[in-house]
C-alpha cells in the first residue's frame, strides 16, 4: 500500500473537483462553500483526508455456480390409466405407503368388456369367412385376390381383439414400484381421459432424493456430470448436505431460458420431504480469472452490489466506481464485474470521502 501525497488545495480548486461525479481528497468535498475569506495553510491541513490505496489484484478461482431449487424424488412418478371411462373404485389415500403391483383404483369395465366381446365375435365371423373362401378356392370357384383379402380380414380381426384385451388389463392403475401417494387428484365417479394423472407416487429411499434447479447456459457449460456440490435447506440451517450433479438438461426450458439441472442429496439422518426449498452450491473444476480488491474498500455493500473509489491519474481525486461482488476470500472481495483497467483502489479513509 502507499500513502497519497496530501497537497494544498486552492479554494476554487475544491469547488471544480467536485463537478462531474468527481471527488477531491478534502473533508469539504460535496458540503456547502464556506463564505469567502482568507485561506490559511491552517484551515486546508484541517480539510485534508488522507487515504491509502492498494493495489487491484488478479487471481484465479474456480467460481461456485449458486442456485436454488426444490427437493423433490427422481423416482417421483404420475400414473394414470391406459383408457378413459368412469373411475369406478379408488383403494388409497394420500399418504399410504404403497408396494409394487398393488392395485390403486380401477375404471368402470362394461364399456371396455363390450369392447373385448366385440373384437372376439369379429375375430369369429373373420375366421368363418376364410374358411368358406378356402374351400371356394380349391374348388377354383374363388380368385387368389379373395383368398388374400379373407386371409387380411382374419389378421385384423385378430390384432383389433388383442388391442381391446390390452385395454382391458389396463383399465386399472397398479404402482410400478414402492413408494408413497403424495397427491390424489381425482375421486370415484369422475370420469378420466387417457393419460390423465389420478395419483402422484413418490419413492422415498435414501438414494432417491434430488433438488431441481436452474440454471444459465454461462454456467451450464461449466458443469459436468459427477461433480460434488453443497446444498442448504431452510428446514436444517446449518447443515450442509453432500451432493453430486445426476442431470444436465441437453436444452433449456422455452418457458425461462434456464438449463434445468439435478442435484442428488442424501438425508444425512434427517428427514425429507418433498418441496423443502434448497440452496445449492456446485464447485467447477474449470477455473476462471477474477478481479480482487481489499474488503476494506468496498463501500456501499448493498447484497452484491457495492461502490469502490479509485484513484484518478493526477493523484488528488477519486472517483466512485460500481462494482459487483461475487463472493469474499478471506480479506478479498472477488468481483463478478467492474474496475477495467484501474490498477488502484482506495482503502484506509474510503468511508470518509
Amino acid at each position: 500500500m502507499k500513502k497519497i501525497p496530501l497537497r494544498s488545495f486552492a479554494p476554487a480548486l475544491l469547488v471544480a473537483a467536485a463537478v462531474g461525479g468527481l471527488y477531491c481528497l478534502l473533508g469539504g468535498c460535496g458540503q456547502p462553500a464556506a463564505e469567502p475569506g482568507p485561506a490559511t495553510a491552517t484551515s486546508l491541513a484541517d480539510e485534508r483526508i488522507p487515504v491509502r490505496t492498494s493495489p487491484v489484484q488478479t487471481k484465479t478461482f474456480a467460481l461456485p455456480v449458486h442456485a436454488s431449487g426444490i427437493l423433490t424424488s427422481s423416482a417421483e412418478q404420475r400414473l394414470s390409466f391406459k383408457v378413459g371411462g368412469v373411475i369406478q373404485k379408488i383403494h388409497v389415500a394420500e399418504g399410504d405407503f404403497v408396494r409394487p403391483g398393488q392395485l390403486l383404483a380401477t375404471v368402470d369395465k362394461t364399456e371396455i368388456d363390450a369392447q373385448v366381446n366385440q373384437a372376439e365375435q369379429a375375430v369369429l365371423k373373420a375366421e368363418r369367412d376364410l374358411a368358406r373362401v378356402e374351400g371356394l378356392y380349391r374348388d377354383s370357384s374363388a380368385t387368389l385376390e379373395l383368398l388374400q383379402n379373407a386371409t387380411t380380414g382374419r389378421d385384423i380381426a385378430k390384432e383389433t381383439a388383442r388391442i381391446a384385451r390390452f385395454n382391458q388389463q389396463y383399465a386399472e392403475i397398479r404402482a410400478t414400484r414402492s413408494g408413497k401417494v403424495i397427491k390424489k387428484l381425482m375421486n370415484e365417479g369422475e370420469i378420466t381421459g387417457p393419460g390423465i394423472p389420478v395419483f402422484v407416487l413418490f419413492e422415498t429411499g435414501n438414494d432417491d432424493w434430488v433438488v431441481q434447479v436452474s440454471i444459465s447456459d454461462r454456467d451450464w457449460a461449466r458443469l459436468t456430470l459427477g461433480m460434488s456440490a453443497e446444498v442448504r435447506m431452510d428446514a436444517y440451517p446449518g447443515t450442509a448436505f453432500s451432493g453430486k450433479v445426476t442431470d444436465l438438461a441437453p436444452a433449456a426450458d422455452p418457458a425461462n431460458g434456464l438449463y434445468p439441472v439435478e442435484i442428488k442429496v442424501a438425508p444425512q439422518g434427517k428427514r425429507f420431504a418433498p418441496g423443502l426449498f434448497a440452496e445449492v452450491d456446485i464447485t467447477p473444476r474449470q477455473a476462471r480469472t477474477c478481479t480482487a480488491v481489499p474488503v476494506e474498500a468496498i463501500v456501499e455493500g448493498d447484497g452484491q452490489e457495492a461502490f469502490v473509489f479509485v484513484l484518478e491519474p493526477d493523484g488528488e481525486r477519486v472517483r466512485k466506481v460500481p462494482v459487483q461482488i461475487a463472493f469474499l476470500d478471506g480479506n478479498l472481495a472477488v468481483l463478478v464485474q467492474g474496475l477495467g483497467e484501474t490498477a488502484e483502489v482506495v482503502t484506509a479513509g474510503a468511508p470518509r470521502i
